[in-house]
């Protein structure tokens, strides 16, 4: 057992993971071998296969691991869209949270490797989107419900209000980056974007004053 409570065993896991991201966005997944990737982490090309079987298993843990860099979003989603939050805010945190790290570079590099790769690992591309995307959907979609039930929204769709709040949000952006093949917006172009998003969402679906 190493000193933080990692195992030797998922320390090489890791190591031959974030070797693997690296070398699947620098060159596509085509373009990657085992052997560079066993090079980068610094391991045996037999040390890589004792882990991880083929070069498709390992993309599918690449893809998989990252699916997790939104955990961070969907976690702040309760806390910034409690009532209190919400009053103070909190939605337009949220935004512009959620709009500068899905567009984080790497994450962008990624998501075309996922749609680049779809028709031979659709699997793959399905569980990324389950993981990351759909569940920050749920979420908000979830505190809309509790937010139009306070009378602080109004929303007789709650995941439908939400679509539209995540599409206001990253239309644009995404497919200008996906496109382009770069992202370039900065961060404070993003919360400005991100900003006038919530402004034009609350237009449409804030509480009305009677």
């Amino acid at each position: 057992m190493e000193n933080n409570g990692e195992t030797r065993s998922a320390r090489k896991d890791r190591e031959i993971i974030e070797a693997a991201t690296a070398a699947f966005i620098a060159n596509g997944y085509d373009g990657t071998s085992m052997e560079e990737i066993a090079t980068k982490a610094g391991a045996s090309k037999q040390t890589v296969y004792k882990h991880f079987r083929d070069k498709e298993t390992l993309f599918c843990e690449v893809v998989e691991s990252t699916a997790s860099l939104t955990n961070d979003v969907v976690e702040s989603v309760t806390m910034l869209l409690s009532e209190a939050q919400f009053m103070e805010g909190g939605l337009q945190q949220l935004a512009r949270r959620m709009t500068t790290t899905l567009m984080d570079d790497n994450l962008l590099k990624l998501r075309r490797l996922i749609i680049a790769n779809a028709d031979r690992m659709p699997q793959l591309g399905r569980s990324w989107y389950e993981k990351g995307f759909e569940r920050m959907l749920a979420s908000v979609a979830s505190c809309f419900q509790k937010l139009t039930s306070r009378g602080l929204l109004q929303t007789s769709d709650p995941r439908l209000a939400a679509s539209h709040l995540f599409g206001m949000l990253l239309w644009i952006p995404m497919n200008e980056a996906m496109f382009t093949g770069s992202n370039p917006r900065s961060k404070a172009d993003l919360e400005r974007h991100a900003d006038a998003s919530v402004e034009a969402f609350l237009a449409a679906y804030g509480a009305r004053l009677k």
